[in-house]
């Protein structure tokens, strides 16, 4: 240290300051609310508020806040995970759907999904690698026993599929990431002989599926649509009725690290992302520490991605299990892959817990770092499918085929607060609230405007104050609501 900057910094010291490391950056500005509009988007039960502008208010001076109010503090220059996108799967079930449709129905849809200014705006895909519960029936892109894939073709998904994935990148504006992720290898890869409940990928087939997964990218991106990369295994854990294939931690660890992700760099595909896991928030940490522990598996995984399902067991969703991951592996991340709400009823398509199921997920989630947030199917039917086992479940949209009516669920709008105006590479900044009433999340976008979506899950209406630094804006949420204010 120079003799005159050990001199300051002794003054300093006597003096009761601290003193500045040379070259360290200096604290950031505070983020300024003089003269900003907030601009307020609702959508609440028994009203007719469904994603709808109630009015501007402003940021006034203000005092601490006190014990009795209730208050939401958010603080700009304190960020966090990189935002990636919300999104939905484009399934068969989907697309079959989709073709029913007039085509007046299809554009809206496709708006009503992907367009900003008309919609809410979805960023991210995914969709099946062949065949899922939500197909017609079971198929898979080779003949039976063709351990060589010689017989590889898509041609099954050229009919509604592939046509359907299309036009959702082109109403994205021609960019739409877009991940696959496979439900079971075929039926003479298993230990079951079967497609459907459970089994194991014999070894003697790791290879031939391992090069499955780069004929799917290869032949799809073919076709036209960029593929950005692929789960391992849909519900590893979940022996299903429907299509679906067990691994251990330690199998699927050993899969990735000796035979996908080798084999993903030897046919030039290193540049797609592999996540891991793909089930529930449950085992995350589990899977998480077995895999990621490991060099050789974890150099190929680009994050680990999980469902919402344990709660269909009657247990509470453990949000911070997602934090004992991004503690121990801040390099890795997380992705919401996969949700929807089971047990189709088709009286209950405005069953309003089905979209605060979705708000609760979505706001825990993000804060305990998740990056993306993948619902499932876009679009089902009047009867919660097609599904070839009967798991009938809802959608944020369903499509009545009887008379080509479009109906949304609160679940889309629920949705619709994120999506709509948190937008790809914004930054989650920190954001609390006083009281459990109300649940919030902020996210800054590129362009500065910073969105608060906060929910009322209560049965009375909440007023509070929404703080950053010294200036607040006073607030009034409705019961079972969900808020958005941009700003």
């Amino acid at each position: 240290m120079k003799t005159t900057t050990l001199v300051l910094t002794i003054i300093m010291v006597i003096m009761g300051c601290s003193p500045v490391a040379e070259n360290q950056a200096p604290p950031p500005a505070p983020y300024s609310t003089d003269g900003k509009d907030v601009s307020i988007y609702v959508t609440a039960e028994n009203t007719d508020l469904r994603l709808s502008p109630t009015g501007k208010a402003s940021f006034e001076p203000a005092e601490q806040a006190r014990e009795t109010e209730v208050a939401i503090f958010v603080n700009p220059n304190k960020t966090f995970q990189t935002f990636w996108g919300i999104g939905g799967a484009l399934t068969d079930a989907s697309a079959e759907v989709y073709a029913k449709l007039p085509e007046t129905k299809q554009q809206e849809l496709m708006d009503a999904y992907y367009s900003v200014d008309k919609g809410i705006g979805y960023t991210l895909a995914r969709t099946p690698i062949h065949s899922c519960d939500f197909s017609s029936a079971s198929f898979t892109y080779v003949s039976d026993e063709d351990k060589s894939l010689k017989t590889f073709n898509i041609d099954h998904d050229k009919e509604f599929r592939i046509p359907f994935i299309k036009r959702a990148i082109a109403a994205a504006g021609g960019t739409l990431p877009l991940y696959a992720s496979p439900w079971s290898p075929p039926p003479f890869m298993k230990s079951n002989g079967e497609m459907l409940h459970g089994g194991y990928l014999l070894p003697d087939y790791y290879d031939s599926w391992a090069l499955y997964y780069t004929k799917f990218i290869k032949a799809y991106e073919a076709e036209g649509m960029s593929i950005w990369g692929i789960t391992l295994q849909n519900e590893p854990m979940a022996t299903q009725r429907w299509e679906s294939c067990i691994y251990t931690a330690e199998q699927e660890r050993d899969f990735l690290k000796n035979h996908l992700g080798p084999t993903m760099e030897r046919e030039g595909l290193a540049d797609k992302k592999i996540i891991v896991w793909d089930h529930n928030r449950d085992l995350i940490a589990n899977r998480a520490h077995t895999i990621f522990s490991d060099p050789e598996a974890s150099k190929y995984a680009w994050g680990i991605g999980f469902h919402w399902y344990e709660t269909w067991t009657g247990s509470d969703p453990n949000f911070n299990n997602l934090d004992n991951v991004t503690d121990a592996f801040p390099d890795k991340k997380l992705v919401f892959t996969e949700g929807c709400a089971e047990r189709f009823i088709e009286d209950r398509l405005q069953y309003w817990p089905n979209a605060e199921r979705y708000g609760n997920s979505m706001i825990n989630d993000f804060n305990q770092g998740t990056v993306g947030w993948t619902d499932w199917n876009i679009l089902l039917d009047e009867t919660g499918g097609p599904n070839h086992v009967g798991n009938l479940c809802f959608a944020p949209v369903h499509a009545d085929t009887r008379t080509g009516e479009i109906i949304y669920t609160p679940s889309y709008y629920y949705i619709g607060h994120f999506s709509k105006f948190i937008r790809p590479e914004a930054k989650r900044i920190s954001t609390s609230c006083s009281r459990t009433h109300l649940q919030s999340t902020s996210f800054m976008n590129t362009d500065g405007s910073i969105a608060t979506v906060v929910m009322n899950m209560t049965d009375e209406e909440i007023s509070y104050k929404l703080y950053i630094g010294m200036q607040a804006v006073q607030l009034t949420i409705p019961a079972h609501a969900m808020q958005t204010m941009v700003y």
